[in-house]
């Protein structure tokens, strides 16, 4: 299908697969789903493989042809035809995803949390996937060094303070970015929002390496009994706040949407403001929690900046929007330009 460059807006009834159409967007972005971390999953019943293939114009007018393919033989990833690896693949196109699947990032277990500000901020710098990356890697073989008592846990204590020193700074100059938007950007009900980190960054690499250097030192005892690195940035705290409170013990249902579309808008003005272009927002069922004028205010507030897709169930809703963009119609699978 041909896309416009503003807004496109799928309207089915439920279970027709406009999810689905935006899953194979964020697919064809980041070479997974942002529902399951099992990609195979998404492979459809009684089918071998499956693959999503599209054609990204950046700012300067030129055309790349991405696929993601995923079968018995992995996953496969190719740019304009030729099999490349990750590294390669992500940056030809970033989406921000609204979904309530995302839910799981306020009201989920404090990983959800780190993995958004992560993921986000490793889709901006390659830097921060490097440094995301070199953490996880050096910190599962500290995790063998303890778990054997090898003597070799000074090398990879000292490598971790490293490593974890670089992503805990980089996390929280995204952090910051991420917070000046957010309370700039769009409050659906008048509410505040806040991102905040635990413990609070430094203001320097060489500060937090002596911080953490200072950590493992007062828990080397317990970290040996237990078999595993106990500080550092996987165990941080990301805390989003509404109106001061704990978003994760407080907010109502409603409460917790308005918060992860505010997060999603906010992701989309820092990605604009560091690349000079736009992500792709994908925003689904938008309308199934706000009013019709409140979520027409954000799709004029989201296509003045870049492409968005958003699914409705409302055909009345949905043709009221079109003159932003294009309306399309999506049932047991197949889309048509309405």
């Amino acid at each position: 299908m041909d896309l416009a460059p503003g807004l496109n807006v799928f309207v089915g009834r439920n279970a027709q697969g406009k999810t689905t159409l935006l899953e194979a967007v964020a697919l064809l972005a980041r070479g997974r789903s942002f529902r399951t971390e099992e990609t195979d999953t998404l492979i459809r019943r009684g089918a071998s493989r499956l693959r999503a293939r599209g054609v990204v114009t950046n700012s300067g007018h030129r055309e790349t042809a991405l696929e993601v393919e995923v079968g018995p033989g992995g996953r496969h990833l190719r740019v304009d035809g030729k099999e490349v690896p990750p590294r390669s693949y992500l940056g030809h196109l970033e989406a921000v995803i609204y979904s309530s699947d995302r839910l799981k990032v306020i009201h989920g277990p404090m990983r959800e949390r780190r993995l958004y500000i992560d993921r986000a901020g490793a889709a901006l710098w390659p830097s921060y996937r490097k440094a995301a990356s070199d953490y996880e890697r050096i910190l599962r073989q500290r995790n063998a060094a303890l778990e054997r008592a090898g003597a070799d846990l000074g090398v990879w204590t000292d490598r971790l303070v490293e490593a974890a020193a670089e992503l805990r700074t980089r996390r929280g100059r995204y952090v910051d970015r991420l917070q000046g938007c957010l309370r700039r950007g769009l409050s659906l009900a008048h509410e505040r929002y806040e991102v905040c980190l635990r413990p609070t960054p430094l203001a320097t690499q060489g500060e937090e390496r002596e911080r953490l250097a200072q950590d493992f030192h007062q828990t080397r005892n317990e970290e040996r009994r237990a078999g595993r690195t106990l500080s550092g940035p996987h165990r941080d705290q990301v805390r989003l706040d509404l109106d001061g409170e704990d978003a994760a013990q407080a907010a109502s249902s409603g409460q917790a949407r308005s918060l992860l579309l505010a997060l999603a808008l906010a992701s989309l003005e820092v990605y604009r403001e560091e690349r000079g272009t736009a992500a792709v927002a994908l925003l689904d069922d938008l309308d199934s929690e706000l009013d019709a004028e409140r979520a027409m205010a954000v799709c004029r507030q989201v296509v003045a900046k870049g492409q968005a897709l958003v699914t409705t169930a409302h055909p009345g809703w949905a043709e009221r929007l079109g003159d932003l963009g294009g309306v399309f119609r999506v049932e047991a699978g197949r889309v048509q330009a309405a």
